[in-house]
C-alpha cells in the first residue's frame, strides 16, 4: 500500500514543532463526542486497523500495535511499533511498560476501551460507516489536528476527494452492481446501508437488487440469487483471505455455471477487490485510496476493451 510503505516513513513532528505545541490542547471529533486532548502527543499506541492505516499514512510513527493486524506493509511503514497484545486483548503489562501519552481504539477494539483508558487517555476513533468517504476524511482532517500535521491531512484528504470524482466519472454509464462477501462456500451480499455499501453511495453506482437487509454481516444469499439480481458489475471481498484463514477461495466459490451466466461474468466484470483494505482496514484513507483505484482500474480496463 503506497501510503503506508512510503508516507509512512516520512519523519514525524520536529523537536521544534513539538516544543511550540507541549500544552497545546485540541478538541477532535470521536465516535463518543468531541474530546479536548493535548496535542502533538509523542507515544501513541494504535488498536484500530483503520486509525493505523491513516495514522501511518500521515507519517506519525506509532509506538505499540496489536498483532496480528493483518494490514500489508505497516511492519516496514513502522518498524519501531511495539506488540501490545491484540485487538481483543491487549497486553496490560506491556502498555504499562510502554507509558504511551494517547491510545487510539475504534472497531473490534471499542470493547475494551475502559480498560485501556485504565493507561492511558483513550479514544474511540470507530468509523460509523454511514457515509465511509465523508467520514473518513473528516477523520484524517482530526488527526492533521492532534499531531500538527495539518497540511498532511490537506493534502491526503485531497488525495481522497479526487479519487472519488474520478471513479464516480467513470462509473456513470457502467449500470448497477452487487457487493459481495464471500466467507468459504458462503456468500452475503451487501446493499447500499450496510457495512460495504459506501462502495455503492462513492460511485454512484445503483444497487442490482434494491432492499437487502442492512446487517452488519449482510445478507446470506445464493448462487441462483445472484443469477436473479443479474448485476453489470460484482465486486468481491473474500473474508477468508482477508485473515489469512484456509478454506475455499472466492474464486473457486463463485467458478459455477450459475454465476457465469450473469452479464457481469460474461463481461468479465467480476472484481475480486484486495480483501484487507475493505475487509480489516476499511475506513482508513489508505485504504479507501487503494479500493478506489482498483475499481477505476476496473472502468478503464474494461472501457478499454469496448
Amino acid at each position: 500500500m503506497r501510503h503506508l510503505l512510503i508516507a509512512g516513513l516520512v519523519a514525524g513532528l520536529s523537536a521544534s514543532a513539538a516544543a511550540a505545541q507541549d500544552d497545546q490542547v485540541v478538541t477532535i471529533d470521536t465516535a463518543t463526542g468531541p474530546v479536548e486532548l493535548t496535542a502533538a502527543p509523542e507515544k501513541v499506541v494504535v488498536f484500530d486497523a483503520p486509525a493505523a492505516d491513516t495514522i501511518t499514512a500521515l507519517g506519525q510513527p506509532i509506538a505499540g500495535l496489536p498483532a496480528p493486524l493483518y494490514i500489508e506493509g505497516i511492519d516496514e511503514a513502522q518498524p519501531d511499533a511495539q506488540t501490545v497484545g491484540t485487538l481483543f486483548e491487549p497486553d496490560y503489562e506491556a502498555l504499562a511498560v510502554l507509558q504511551p501519552d494517547l491510545i487510539v481504539a475504534g472497531g473490534r477494539s471499542s470493547a475494551v476501551v475502559d480498560g485501556l483508558s485504565r493507561i492511558a487517555t483513550t479514544i474511540d476513533m470507530t468509523n460509523e460507516g454511514r457515509d465511509m468517504v465523508a467520514e473518513t476524511r473528516e477523520t484524517v482532517i482530526s488527526y492533521g489536528t492532534l499531531f500538527g500535521m495539518e497540511a498532511e491531512a490537506e493534502e491526503l484528504a485531497a488525495e481522497l476527494d479526487e479519487k472519488v470524482t474520478a471513479v464516480r466519472a467513470a462509473a456513470e454509464t457502467q449500470g448497477d452492481a452487487l457487493v459481495i462477501l464471500t466467507n468459504g462456500g458462503k456468500i452475503s451480499a451487501f446493499g447500499a446501508d450496510s457495512r460495504f455499501g459506501w462502495l455503492h453511495g462513492a460511485l454512484g453506482m445503483p444497487e442490482a437488487h434494491p432492499g437487502l437487509e442492512a446487517d452488519r454481516h449482510g445478507q446470506a444469499i445464493s448462487f441462483e440469487f445472484i443469477a436473479e439480481a443479474d448485476p453489470d458489475w460484482i465486486f468481491v471481498i473474500d473474508r477468508g483471505a482477508a485473515i489469512q484463514a484456509d478454506g475455499e477461495a472466492a474464486r473457486a466459490t463463485l467458478d459455477n455455471q450459475i454465476v457465469a451466466s450473469t452479464r457481469a461474468a460474461q463481461n468479465d466484470h467480476i472484481v475480486y477487490l484486495s480483501p484487507g483494505p475493505m475487509y480489516i482496514s476499511g475506513g482508513g484513507a489508505s485504504s479507501l485510496i487503494q479500493t478506489l483505484d482498483e475499481v477505476l482500474a476496473a472502468f478503464e480496463t474494461s472501457a478499454s476493451e469496448s
